[in-house]
C-alpha cells in the first residue's frame, strides 16, 4: 500500500469533523465549484465569499454569464483582481452554451478546453460536481503530497506535478474523489500552510508523514526562487470638472485588459510640472483640451501618501509593482474637453467622464486605482 493510499481514510474522517463552511460547498453543482474555483485562484477564501454570493445573485446560470455585458462583468469582479479569469470565464460561458447546451461537462479533457480551466480547476469540477476520481493539483496538494512522501524534487516542474497527481489518482475513491480533494484543500489551508511552521500537532497523518518524522517540514516542498517584480514608477491624474471624475478605458489586451483607470503616465511627476505634463498627455491621447491650460486648470494639489491594505505607496501584482504618487486638477465648468457619451459608448482607449453614482455602479476601476476618495477635495 503507497503512503498516498494510506493518508486517504485519515484525511477523510479528519475532513467529516473538520471541513471549513463555505458557501459554494452548500450546493456543489459543477457552475458553482467553476465560479469558485476561478474566484480562489490567487485570492484568500474570506476575500472571495462576498464577491460568490453577488456574482451568483447577479449571474445565477452558465447562460447568464455568457450574454453578460463586458462592462456588468467587470464591476461585478471588482475589487478580486487577476481580471483575465473573469474574461475567461464569459469566453469559457460562451463556448459551454454553444457546444454543451448550457452544462458544463463532466470529463477532465472536455474541461481542459476551455479558456481559464486548467489542471486544478478541472480537477476539483470532475470531481466535486461529477465524483470522478480526478486531483485537484494547487499547491496545497503538492506541499501536502511532498511532506507526507518526503520528496525533495521540485514541485514546480511539470513532470514532478504530473508524477504525483498520477499516483494519487491511481488510489482515489471514486464516490469519495471530490470529498478528498477538498479535505487536501482544506489540511494544506489551515494545517500544512504554505508560510510559517505547520500544525503538526493538529494533522491527521502526522503519523505518517515523513517530513515530520525526520523533521524537515521546513525544507519541504521543493520550489524555484521567485523572481524579483519589475518597478514601475506612475504618477496618477485625479482630473475633475464640476461633478465628475476623467475616465480612461484600458486597452481591450494586457494587463487589466478593458478595466477603467484615472489618466496615468510613467514616473513621479513633481507640482510644478503637472499642468504641463497633462496638457501634453492629453494632447497625445487624442482628447486635449481646447484653449490655454492656465485659464481653466483651477487647482493642482499633491495627494499625500497612497495607502494600500499593505499601508504602503505601492500596488503589487505578479509580476510588477506600481509605486503610484497622485495629482488632483480641477478643471472649470467652461472648459471643452472633447470628451462624451456613455459606459456603453466608450472604446478601449478611449475616456468618459463620470459621477459619482456611476463610478460605484457602472464603471470597474480595479484596485490599483481605488486608493483616493476623488470627490473630496485636495488640499496643498
Amino acid at each position: 500500500m503507497s503512503i498516498y493510499e494510506e493518508m486517504i481514510p485519515y484525511l477523510l474522517h479528519w475532513y467529516k469533523y473538520n471541513a471549513r463552511v463555505l458557501p459554494w460547498r452548500e450546493d456543489p453543482s459543477a457552475y458553482h465549484v467553476w465560479v469558485s474555483e476561478i474566484m480562489l485562484q490567487q485570492t484568500r477564501v474570506e476575500a472571495v465569499r462576498g464577491y460568490y454570493m453577488r456574482f451568483l445573485d447577479a449571474l445565477p446560470t452558465v447562460k447568464a454569464l455568457a450574454e453578460c455585458p463586458d462592462d456588468r462583468l467587470m464591476k461585478l469582479w471588482e475589487g478580486l483582481g487577476y481580471y483575465s479569469r473573469a474574461r475567461n470565464l464569459k469566453k469559457a460561458a460562451g463556448v459551454i452554451c454553444e457546444q454543451y447546451g448550457g452544462v458544463l461537462p463532466g470529463e477532465v479533457t472536455e474541461l481542459r478546453k476551455l479558456p481559464g480551466i486548467g489542471d486544478y480547476t478541472a480537477g476539483a469540477i470532475a470531481s466535486i460536481a461529477f465524483h470522478k476520481p480526478e486531483p485537484a493539483v494547487d499547491g496545497n496538494l503538492l506541499r501536502v503530497l511532498s511532506r507526507v512522501s518526503g520528496s525533495r524534487e521540485n514541485i514546480d516542474l511539470p513532470e514532478v506535478r504530473k508524477r504525483m497527481a498520477a499516483e494519487l489518482k491511481a488510489v482515489m475513491p471514486k464516490e469519495e474523489s471530490g470529498e478528498l480533494n477538498q479535505a487536501i484543500m482544506d489540511i494544506g489551508a489551515t494545517v500544512c500552510i504554505p508560510n510559517g511552521a505547520p500544525h503538526c500537532e493538529d494533522c491527521p497523518i502526522a503519523h505518517l508523514c515523513t517530513a515530520y518524522r525526520e523533521d524537515t517540514v521546513s525544507e519541504i516542498p521543493v520550489r524555484e526562487a521567485k523572481k524579483a517584480r519589475r518597478i514601475e514608477k506612475k504618477t496618477v491624474f485625479l482630473i475633475t470638472k464640476g461633478e465628475k471624475i476623467l475616465l480612461h478605458k484600458r486597452p481591450a489586451s494586457g494587463l487589466l485588459a478593458g478595466m477603467y483607470e484615472y489618466p496615468n503616465v510613467p514616473g513621479h511627476v513633481v507640482k510644478k510640472d503637472v499642468v504641463e505634463t497633462v496638457m501634453a498627455w492629453a494632447g497625445e491621447a487624442g482628447m486635449g483640451f481646447a484653449g490655454d491650460a492656465t485659464s481653466y486648470v483651477t487647482a493642482v494639489t499633491k495627494e499625500g501618501t497612497v495607502v494600500t491594505k499593505e499601508e504602503s505607496t505601492k500596488h503589487i501584482f505578479s509580476h510588477i509593482e506600481w509605486h503610484m504618487n497622485a495629482w488632483r486638477v480641477t478643471i472649470s465648468d467652461e472648459a471643452e474637453t472633447g470628451v462624451s457619451g456613455t459606459a456603453a459608448e466608450v472604446p478601449v482607449d478611449g475616456y468618459v467622464w463620470a459621477t459619482e453614482e456611476e463610478l460605484r455602479t457602472l464603471y470597474s476601476l480595479p484596485s490599483a486605482f481605488s486608493k483616493w476618495d476623488v470627490f473630496e477635495k485636495g488640499t496643498d
